[in-house]
């Protein structure tokens, strides 16, 4: 059995499902705000040209997810799953972006938790790669157990090529231990 890279995931504050085109507008009202993208390494995403670019990425990635408020029905955000091409045993999730309403609360806790636990139903470890400025989403990985590894860690998973970013890995048996 593989892992279904767009699920449909749910709890008491958001519904997750798979990104589609006719979602454009709509995030894109979220994405518009320059400060969701001030310690993201594509600081001008909220430019229309440059967030097409972006959605279209998404779209093409078929592990795009759009994150809409359960309450409201709004979107709130969007994320990703990402095979490791070097580890079978890893999934990355990354790619988020929240609207701020959405930001200091247990939101991003939340919609990680549950991406996360369909990603351990099938993998044994979840690699964030986040860029070394993004302090923000440092945090928050760490608050939900994210160890940041050098080089690889004892398992050999592959850090990020990329100079700029900081990997964090949460591993399956802590998840289901209860120590995220």
């Amino acid at each position: 059995m593989s892992l279904d890279l767009q699920p449909i995931l749910e709890n008491e504050l958001v519904k997750i499902r798979p990104l589609a085109v006719p979602d454009f507008d709509k995030l894109y009202e979220v994405a518009i705000d320059p400060l969701i993208w001030e310690q993201h390494q594509c600081k001008d995403r909220w430019k229309k040209d440059v967030f097409q670019e972006f959605f279209a990425e998404a779209i093409d990635s078929k592990g795009a997810l759009i994150i809409t408020d359960k309450h409201t029905g709004s979107i709130i955000g969007s994320s990703r799953y990402k095979l490791c091409d070097k580890d079978q045993t890893t999934i990355e999730i990354g790619w988020t972006f929240l609207s701020r309403n959405y930001w200091g609360g247990t939101y991003n806790h939340s919609i990680k938790m549950l991406m996360m636990a369909h990603a351990f139903t099938y993998f044994d470890n979840v690699l964030f790669y986040i860029d070394k400025d993004n302090l923000r989403s440092q945090k928050a990985t760490e608050k939900l157990g994210g160890q940041k590894i050098y080089q690889s860690d004892e398992n050999g998973h592959l850090c990020h090529d990329d100079e700029n970013a900081l990997t964090y890995c949460l591993n399956k048996t802590s998840f289901l231990n209860g120590q995220v």
